[in-house]
């Protein structure tokens, strides 16, 4: 009546009985004009709306008074928040949406917001309108992404037991739900809507949060597994049937004036997923028909998609289910398997996840009073709901999984990883709280809920899944050398982007020689970072869809282009060589090359190095990251392993057996990694088109009175002895003996300058062959700190200082001598967010 009075226009003119009318409503509703007079003129009418910007502190307004920089100051707020919360939970594995529910409820009445004058100047009653706007906004475009996150080809793929588990894991907590929801009604929500009630207690006691699973799969290296791909298909079954259940909740929710309203609302939602199902998919598909890969998709597809996801938004408000649901089917129906779909995510996921998404955990948690939770009836009461979720969910996937002859460990795994929860639960619960479906008291108990669940999931599933190895730890061939030379080599050649495809098919090309038609296997890894974007899921779709990171079968995406580049060079070259994708954090992807390199058997890893080669010929970093996971391989791998230095070996293209000609230089000061680059380099030799030169260093005692100083602190250099680099020498002089195509000098040399000026003779070489560890005085003399993993020689023919048009390959042999250990060094250079343990 405040509002009503404050917007009539009472003036002399006014009809007295206009004013008389009012009068007798609000007498009618308990209200007297006398008492709101006086309410006016004491300072209680109603708040006047908040303006958007201000003129300044400096001609009086306070800012905080002003909706922009209120909004403003409120979005960094929750931002510095929730992303210190995800760094310092960071090594306990947790999903980074479990920071944003704690940083949320953090910020609202459960903690920070018990000082009241930090509310009113934060976060202030008249504010939360455009908060909450911000934050549904953002919801509706992460529930778009999320519907394209779901491939339902993959689904429709899935198989009977996929879907007999996902069912169990929804049906049994769905009814568990309902029989929760009566003791929650004889005790501390009394009072409540009856079937909507039951209803919302289901949908949030049988969730599980799509998004929210395939982060802790990723986190966990489960998403190839067996069990992975299950509770990604299963999760993503429960995500379409929650949504479901969630609208017809809403829609049960909403028969205040008349029940017949809750059917026309389901009916409605029906008729615009069945329109939208007949009018989407064909637009979105002719317009994904006119994106091609690697051309930028144009800007009015983007903002067509964009409006498209808004007016369904619209549409879904407007019959009376949340503008989510909308954008959700859109998501859903949209292709997902083309470049615009890919171009659509980066241009949303960003702002999307990393700014306005986090509003809405906020919107939440101001929401969230945990101290209405008082009493013992209310802690138990929690604790019940707390193990009926969780016995509904994990009991129902593990006997449906045991009768679909999983075995029990794997059963076990399932069950705890699909009791995860998330966003979509709040996403559902806010709904309840917004119907006054749930009370203030149920609310919290559920948000706690909520995060317990989510929160052991990591650990019940780290301390409980222990998968057999499948690798040989006594596998024979661990390095390049062997005495048997006519056996297979096997070689894991990892790379980043396509920016590194051409010059590792030509190094691959140079190591196959032609005489041994099956001596060399190749796996060709390609190492994508995991993250929270949306992106990442697609990735994971994209992956499965070409049998990756499992070796492929022979069905792959034309589309991807890496998958295209080997596949041809394999049919081309005739060499075995396997396409796989590794999907993970940088923080522990060297695991997956490590573990996959021994799974293999692989004799040697090839690295990219960190640098790529500018238009100029000089090397800037590509991600500082690279150079990590390239030393903890380094440190970890049961194998030798190369870092591919790579100015341009080749061109740009794949260069056939037919036109290649290299001139291959081996730079020997002695030890075993010196051994294992002659070793590579006697393979490559066997190609016809590469002449390889072995220029051995021999370091002289030093004129009287010259002092050669040098740092030998190499724990290697006393492990091998000059005979050993002797014999095999004579080993490779006899082997090769009727070799026109390998040359043999042995160089004398005093200094570090004399053996810089020798290496400046072969820089017209196509490629060094350098060990990581040289056992030489004058070598150790060389030593530079600036790229270590390289060594000594290696870290010279990579630097700024020396120009060579030549690319590089150091070699670290498998077992010389103790490992080398990159931890402090490694921590001055890791990026934030990545210095969690290994």
């Amino acid at each position: 009546m405040c509002l009503l009075f404050n917007r009539f226009p009472f003036n002399s003119a006014t009809p007295k009985y206009a004013y008389y009318c009012l009068r007798g409503s609000a007498v009618s509703c308990g209200f007297w004009i006398v008492e709101m007079a006086s309410n006016v003129t004491s300072g209680n009418a109603c708040p006047a709306p908040m303006k958007a910007t201000s003129n300044g502190m400096f001609q009086g307004d306070n800012p905080l008074d002003f909706a922009l920089p209120l909004a403003i100051l409120q979005i960094c707020l929750v931002l510095v928040v929730s992303r210190g919360l995800a760094y310092l939970l960071k090594p306990l594995r947790q999903p980074r949406v479990i920071a944003e529910i704690i940083g949320g409820i953090l910020l609202g009445p459960s903690a920070l917001g018990r000082n009241k004058s930090y509310m009113q100047a934060v976060f202030p009653s008249r504010s939360l309108t455009v908060l909450d706007t911000l934050a549904n906004i953002g919801l509706i475009f992460f529930l778009f992404l999320a519907g394209l996150e779901l491939d339902l080809k993959s689904l429709r793929q899935s198989g009977n037991r996929v879907l007999a588990i996902a069912m169990a894991g929804i049906s049994l907590p769905f009814v568990m739900g309902i029989g929760s929801s009566f003791v929650l009604k004889q005790s501390i929500a009394k009072g409540s809507d009856s079937a909507a009630f039951l209803v919302f207690m289901g949908v949030a006691l049988s969730i599980t949060a799509f998004p929210v699973l395939a982060r802790i799969l990723a986190e966990l290296k489960l998403l190839t597994t067996n069990v992975g791909r299950t509770a990604m298909s299963a999760a993503a079954i429960n995500d379409i049937a929650a949504w479901i259940l969630l609208a017809l909740a809403v829609a049960l929710s909403g028969h205040e004036r008349s029940p017949l309203v809750s059917l026309w609302v389901f009916l409605a939602g029906c008729g615009f997923v069945i329109c939208a199902s007949i009018i989407v998919p064909p637009i979105f598909k002719w317009v994904s028909q006119r994106c091609h890969e690697g051309e930028p998709v144009e800007e009015i597809y983007i903002c067509a998609t964009l409006a498209a996801v808004l007016a369904a938004g619209f549409v879904t408000d407007a019959i009376g289910i949340h503008a989510m649901f909308g954008a959700f089917v859109v998501g859903i129906l949209i292709p997902n398997d083309g470049p615009f779909a890919s171009a659509l995510v980066e241009k949303v996921e960003d702002l999307v996840s990393g700014l306005f998404l986090p509003l809405y955990f906020v919107s939440s948690g101001l929401k969230t009073n945990i101290a209405t939770i008082k009493g013992l009836q209310s802690w138990g009461l929690l604790v019940f709901v707390i193990l009926t979720a969780s016995f509904g969910k994990i009991l129902g996937t593990i006997v449906v999984s045991l009768l679909c002859k999983v075995s029990l460990n794997d059963a076990l795994v399932l069950g705890f990883l699909m009791n995860c929860k998330g966003l979509v639960e709040l996403i559902v619960l806010n709904i309840g709280k917004d119907r006054k479906v749930l009370n203030d008291q149920t609310f919290a108990i559920m948000v706690l809920m909520a995060v317990f669940t989510t929160f052991v999931t990591t650990p019940l599933v780290t301390a409980v899944y222990k998968p057999a190895r499948k690798g040989r730890a006594d596998y024979k061939y661990r390095t390049i050398w062997r005495k048997n030379s006519n056996s297979q080599l096997r070689i894991l050649a990892c790379f980043h982007c396509a920016r590194n495809i051409p010059s590792m098919i030509n190094l691959i090309e140079a190591s196959r020689g032609i005489q041994k038609p099956d001596g060399l296997c190749v796996y060709a890894m390609h190492l994508k970072e995991f993250s929270e974007r949306s992106s990442s899921i697609l990735m994971v779709h994209k992956a499965r869809r070409n049998g990756l990171p499992f070796w492929n079968k022979g069905c792959h995406s034309h589309s991807n282009q890496v998958i295209v580049a080997f596949e041809a060079y394999r049919q081309l070259g005739q060499v075995s060589i396997r396409p796989m994708t590794a999907i993970s954090s940088m923080a522990n992807i060297h695991e997956d090359i490590c573990e996959t390199a021994e799974r293999k058997e692989a004799a040697v890893i090839i690295l990219p190095f960190h640098k790529h080669q500018n238009l100029d010929g000089s090397l800037n970093i590509s991600r500082n990251d690279f150079r990590c996971v390239n030393k903890k391989v380094l440190e970890h791998a049961a194998c030798s392993v190369g870092i591919f230095v790579d100015r341009g070996l080749g061109g740009t293209s794949h260069v056939s057996a037919s036109n290649v000609s290299y001139r291959v230089t081996v730079l020997f000061f002695g030890g075993g990694d010196d051994q294992e680059a002659l070793a590579y380099g006697g393979r490559m030799a066997e190609h016809p088109g590469i002449k390889l030169v072995v220029i051995r260093f021999v370091t002289e005692p030093p004129n009287e009175g010259e002092i050669l100083k040098v740092d030998v602190d190499d724990s290697s250099s006393g492990t091998i002895s000059i005979s050993q680099d002797e014999k095999f020498l004579d080993e490779f002089k006899v082997k090769t003996a009727n070799d026109d195509s390998i040359i043999y000098e042995e160089r004398r040399v005093k200094n570090a300058a004399e053996t810089v000026a020798i290496i400046h003779e072969f820089n017209s070489s196509s490629l060094f062959l350098v060990g990581s560890r040289p056992v030489s005085e004058v070598a150790c003399a060389l030593k530079s700190s600036e790229c270590p993993e390289l060594g000594p020689v290696g870290g010279l023919l990579a630097s700024q200082d020396y120009p060579t048009p030549a690319s590089v390959l150091v070699i670290q042999q498998y077992n010389n001598a103790a490992p080398i250990n990159f931890t402090s060094e490694m921590e001055e250079h890791l990026p934030d967010g990545d210095s969690g343990s290994v």
